[in-house]
């Protein structure tokens, strides 16, 4: 079961969604090119929240008024960090996770100093499509929680040579690679459905290592 509810801040106001109950929670931010009524984001919300934890998903301004233009970043982390507040207030321990743009948002609030116990980075954009020299490594030197990335090998927004040398080594960082898997949920032998059932028993497993200590 889920609730919508408002997120508001400054003289903005957009739509989240509720489900799961529990102690930990878990901010779930959409890609660029969807929002969190999309079937693959309903999924995961709802996949996250049967594992015992609380779970809000949320749109960004463009999505909630229709379109697919992104905001310009300022606008985009200011109502993330409504969301996480938002989240934050009912739960005792925060991680933020997202999809793709979702998720790099989630890591410059974090590396400004927001307080979350983990990152959990689904086809994190490491580059732009066809431009992998511009590289969106430089917030992670000033980010000290515990991240997961999911990765796919043929993800055209990470190249593997480039995920290596700038994520794989990071102290902090722990990645899963789905091999074959693209930018998107399906390709490679992946679906929506198996590439969600993956996303989900990960996301479990790091959320109970990291909030037991157990996790790098």
């Amino acid at each position: 079961m889920s609730d919508r509810i408002p997120i508001t801040w400054d003289d903005e106001k957009v739509s989240g969604v509720l489900a799961g109950a529990g102690d930990v929670g878990v901010l779930l931010a959409h890609g660029a090119g969807t929002n969190q009524d999309h079937p693959s984001m309903e999924d995961l919300r709802n996949g996250l929240a049967a594992g015992g934890l609380t779970v809000m998903s949320f749109n960004y301004p463009y999505t909630e008024r229709g379109s697919k233009r992104p905001d310009r970043q300022e606008r985009l982390l200011a109502c993330h960090r409504a969301a996480a507040d938002l989240l934050g207030d009912r739960v005792s321990v925060l991680f933020l996770a997202g999809r793709s743009m979702g998720g790099r948002m989630g890591t410059y609030l974090v590396a400004d100093g927001y307080q979350a116990a983990g990152l959990i980075l689904y086809a994190y954009p490491l580059h732009p499509a066809g431009k992998p020299e511009s590289l969106r490594v430089e917030q992670f030197a000033s980010i000290d929680v515990p991240m997961l990335f999911l990765q796919g090998t043929r993800d055209s927004l990470s190249r593997m040579d480039l995920l290596d040398q700038h994520i794989a080594g990071l102290p902090n960082a722990e990645v899963e690679l789905l091999e074959g898997a693209g930018h998107g949920p399906r390709g490679g032998g992946w679906d929506s459905e198996s590439m969600t059932e993956r996303y989900v028993t990960s996301s479990l497993d790091f959320i109970r290592r990291v909030s037991s200590g157990r996790s790098t």
